[in-house]
């Protein structure tokens, strides 16, 4: 059929063919949108890798980027362990590992429960990880959970959840599985990845005062406390409520820029520790940036959290889809830090965006006095928390015990009230009974009458 239009075209000229102009029109601009398209895609993953008996832990793989990686690694048969918020009988989660398993035909795919936003979730399960003789397979983890709130939100921990989710919550669970990744043998080809977001390079310098307890807005007060207020303090309010402001505006960036920092201390962490086989360690760190992607958390973002800006997204979508990834394409870098051969060896701490190695925008990512301070005050700030979680933890225990308590006494008290009633019920029926005049023709008054006689 072509052929016979250009031969026309030839013949006749474009007037002949009908249409002609309008296509030669629209064709640059559809060309213009497709290369367009094509360049906001990004790169591509090349690299390959047999994920056959590969033990892969992710985070935040229910949605966005990290469903995508899910996917990939369960099609090359890797194991895959799925650290989600649900609860291991929700239904969501339930459907969602069966779908997935049929997808892929991989029936290795499991769930743990693992809210990013407890501290004590976090350990509860880190700490049932790596108590087990011998220690467990771990080959990979992949952490792509991730939150950027419009308004401020605040955890149980009494916590920014930008900040808690994005940063403090992987320190908290890695420094517990520390040990883990350790343990893995010399020849094993350990990967630890972590995804971070360009807004680190704008993040304002860290403020290390923020980090400590009873600060905001990175750390909320419990009820019932309050700080001794002095004249210094008062004074010294507006600077801090300002301060404050710039550190909320910025939180997100700040958790990313703290995330970086201390996936270059926790390599260093790694590097220094001395094996008793003398064989270099077999865990490599590694950052990646997978670009602006349109993931649930960055519609949320970009809508505000409100029905006026879902209404906005949804009339200036077109512009979104030509310059945001999908999130397929967001993960492409993700997959090439678990596949590409070259990061399976070497001492770690690498940066990969677009799918090769670039270097830090901040000098902080490798400052090791940086590194040392925000590890201490992070150690600081969740030894704080837990402890304060703990003693709530025992009061809503004994609290509830006592309303357990008072529960039981009352339904003891019902049932012997029921009893003493019954009885009472039951000798005033007797007694009654005794009491009953005989009528005269009865049964019993003519025998009364009888032996009276």
């Amino acid at each position: 059929m072509p052929i016979p239009i250009i031969t026309t075209g030839i013949a006749e000229g474009l007037s002949a063919i009908p249409y002609s102009y309008t296509v030669l029109k629209v064709t640059p601009w559809i060309l213009l949108i497709a290369a367009l398209k094509y360049y906001f895609g990004g790169a591509r993953n090349g690299s390959e890798r047999l994920m056959h008996s590969k033990v892969v832990m992710v985070t935040g793989g229910t949605s966005g980027i990290g469903a995508t990686v899910v996917y990939e690694l369960a099609s090359r048969g890797a194991q895959v362990i799925l650290l989600t918020q649900h609860a291991q009988s929700d239904i969501f989660l339930i459907d969602y590992i069966e779908d997935l398993r049929k997808a892929t035909g991989n029936q290795l795919i499991y769930a743990e429960q693992v809210d990013l936003s407890s501290l004590h979730s976090i350990r509860t399960f880190a700490t049932k990880w790596i108590d087990n003789v011998p220690p467990r397979r771990l080959d990979m983890l992949i952490l792509c959970a991730n939150t950027a709130n419009p308004t401020e939100k605040i955890t149980v921990d009494g916590i920014d959840e930008e900040w808690q989710v994005n940063y403090l919550a992987n320190f908290h669970l890695l420094s517990i599985l520390s040990p883990a990744l350790r343990v893995q043998p010399p020849h094993r080809d350990v990967r630890v990845i972590m995804t971070t977001c360009s807004s680190y390079i704008g993040a304002p310098k860290l403020d290390f005062s923020q980090l400590d307890v009873n600060t905001i807005p990175i750390h909320k007060k419990t009820a019932g406390t309050k700080p001794l207020r002095t004249q210094a303090s008062r004074k010294a309010e507006p600077k801090q409520k300002r301060q404050s402001q710039i550190q909320r505006k910025h939180i997100y960036g700040l958790s990313k820029l703290s995330l970086m920092i201390f996936a270059t201390s926790f390599q260093k962490h790694l590097n220094a520790f001395k094996r008793p086989d003398g064989q270099p360690p077999s865990t490599r760190v590694i950052l990646v940036d997978p670009g602006l992607t349109r993931t649930p958390g960055t519609r949320r973002w970009l809508t505000g959290g409100s029905l006026w800006g879902l209404l906005l997204y949804l009339i200036t979508w077109p512009i979104w889809w030509l310059v945001l990834k999908s999130p397929q394409q967001g993960a492409q870098s993700i997959l090439y830090a678990a596949m590409e051969a070259r990061f399976g060896r070497g001492t770690g701490g690498w940066m990969l965006k677009e799918c090769r190695e670039v270097d830090f925008a901040r000098k902080e990512v490798t400052d090791e006095a940086v590194g040392k301070q925000l590890w201490e005050a992070s150690e600081r700030q969740i030894e704080e928390r837990e402890r304060e979680g703990a003693v709530l933890r025992a009061l809503e225990k004994k609290e509830n015990e006592q309303k357990e308590n008072v529960k039981v006494r009352s339904q003891g008290s019902v049932r012997v009230k029921k009893s003493a009633s019954s009885a009472s019920s039951a000798s005033s029926v007797s007694a009654s009974s005794g009491a009953k005049e005989q009528k005269p023709g009865s049964r019993r008054s003519r025998k009364g009458n009888g032996n009276s006689k």
